[in-house]
């Protein structure tokens, strides 16, 4: 008989397994076109064993999402908190790394949205992000910078603002996009590539006093 060290070890692997499976899965169909038997299939699993550990696939999809997001989230905490790099240096990754993460996992922002609109408070205390982004070094090199007259006075919500306006909407709105300028998937993602460069400049653009 296997001991209770043993048995947890064997649930989180196998917990490890289906959310790789779904993540997969998920990437490659989406989130309407998943079925949990797909996911099943590819974890090498019965459809009633994810079922045990996982109720549905919109929860396991909620799961995978906010781990995404803690995970993102963290990594952007340790550019903001690098006190050795300057303010453009950080607005660069930032700009980045999100778009790294949204061309990956481009069911991302419709997943915040749906949280934010069911779940508000739920969502940003999950997440953290005023400690991470409010309290953080960059915020303070943003707020010295405004008062050296570097960069214009403005409140940093609207910086903030304007980051996950310029990242985020595009992803939003791919299907129109795509469909206007007669696309593929593989011409929009250079576009948003090219957007690593863009964002950035037009940023620093809108901060010059």
């Amino acid at each position: 008989m296997k001991s209770q060290k043993e048995l947890s070890k064997t649930d989180h692997s196998t917990e490890d397994k289906i959310k790789n499976a779904a993540r997969l899965i998920f990437h490659k169909k989406g989130y309407a076109a998943t079925r949990t038997r797909d996911i099943a299939e590819e974890a090498g699993i019965n459809l009633a064993l994810l079922n045990y550990y996982f109720r549905s696939k919109e929860k396991l999809f909620d799961i995978i999402m906010l781990e995404s997001l803690q995970g993102f989230l963290h990594s952007i905490k340790e550019v903001f908190n690098n006190e050795e790099t300057s303010l453009e240096n950080k607005i660069e990754t930032l700009v980045s790394n999100y778009i790294d993460l949204l061309i990956e996992q481009p069911d991302i922002p419709l997943f915040l949205l749906s949280e934010l609109r069911n779940n508000p408070n739920e969502l940003v205390s999950k997440i953290n992000i005023k400690q991470v982004l409010m309290n953080s070094y960059f915020i303070k090199q943003f707020k010295h910078a405004m008062n050296d007259g570097i960069i214009a006075t403005m409140n940093p919500l609207h910086f903030i603002m304007n980051i996950l306006g310029m990242t985020v909407f595009p992803f939003i709105a791919s299907p129109i996009l795509k469909s206007l300028s007669d696309i593929s998937p593989a011409d929009f993602e250079d576009l948003m590539n090219q957007r690593k460069i863009l964002i950035p400049n037009w940023i620093k653009g809108m901060l010059i006093v």
